[in-house]
């Protein structure tokens, strides 16, 4: 990657187009951390600290399935340290997309009447709205399911969980998979009771691993290679556990790829 991507992440240069208003037939879900980006948003933006780093005290008060507490911490020592709003928005922008994400994303947004996008993401509405509208596709999507956070007035971004539940394997604040069957039956509903023909869900994460498990036969999972969410995969795999097709990815161009050949067997 050359340091003019780095710094800059691309953006779509060709105008956004609002979906044809009949019902598309596909819903495609993404991650956001580590997936459309090519980092942790959370990493990017501790580089904005005057150490570049957090001290040990904070890295060690991590607890495992608590990270959106651990975040809330991490948001408030950066206040603390003098880091101000445009620091870390100018960190979010610069963020570059995974390999191949814009591609992808050029792909969907001229199958717009085919395909229906949505965030599911444990990141914060703050730094996937930012990152999304500097790429120039925040309209490419139709709902993005994030933890809540916004700027107060002492220039700190306050972070919230975004919801409760009971599954176990999901950290305390976030269940992808409640989330997407919430998503599917209001969907349905709102479509007259027709249901979408495909899901595919693209991720990385451990936590992309339970939405997977709620998809059906015909639906696909996208993990990066080598990733929590594929070696997670494939260990249901075995049990029998996953019903999805699994189709792993390295870049975004596996995902078209995947993508082309379901939208030309109509």
């Amino acid at each position: 990657m050359s340091s003019t991507e780095r710094n800059h992440s691309p953006k779509m240069t060709a105008p956004l187009t609002p979906a044809a208003p009949q019902d598309q037939r596909f819903l495609v879900l993404f991650d956001f951390d580590e997936t459309i980006i090519c980092e942790s948003s959370d990493d990017a933006v501790v580089r904005t600290l005057p150490d570049k780093e957090l001290p040990a005290w904070l890295k060690n008060s991590y607890r495992e399935g608590h990270y959106n507490e651990y975040s809330q911490k991490i948001l408030a020592y950066m206040a603390e340290q003098g880091v101000s709003k445009d620091s870390i928005h100018s960190a979010v922008e610069k963020i570059p997309p995974n390999q191949g994400l814009m591609n992808l994303f050029q792909y969907l947004q001229s199958h717009q009447q085919d395909f229906e996008l949505v965030v599911v993401s444990d990141a914060n509405t703050y730094f996937i709205e930012t990152w999304l509208r500097h790429a120039g596709v925040r309209d490419l999507f139709r709902k993005i399911f994030t933890n809540p956070s916004s700027f107060n007035e002492a220039g700190q971004l306050v972070l919230l969980p975004f919801h409760s539940h009971s599954c176990p394997r999901c950290p305390d604040n976030m269940c992808k998979q409640v989330i997407l069957r919430e998503y599917l039956a209001e969907r349905q509903k709102e479509r007259g009771g027709v249901p979408f023909q495909r899901v595919f869900y693209i991720g990385d994460g451990a936590n992309d691993t339970c939405p997977s498990l709620a998809l059906g036969p015909r639906d696909t999972a996208f993990p990066r290679r080598d990733f929590p969410m594929h070696r997670l995969l494939k260990e249901f795999q075995q049990s029998a556990k996953v019903k999805a097709n699994i189709v792993p990815w390295v870049s975004g161009e596996d995902i078209v790829d995947c993508l082309k050949k379901i939208v030309e067997e109509r």
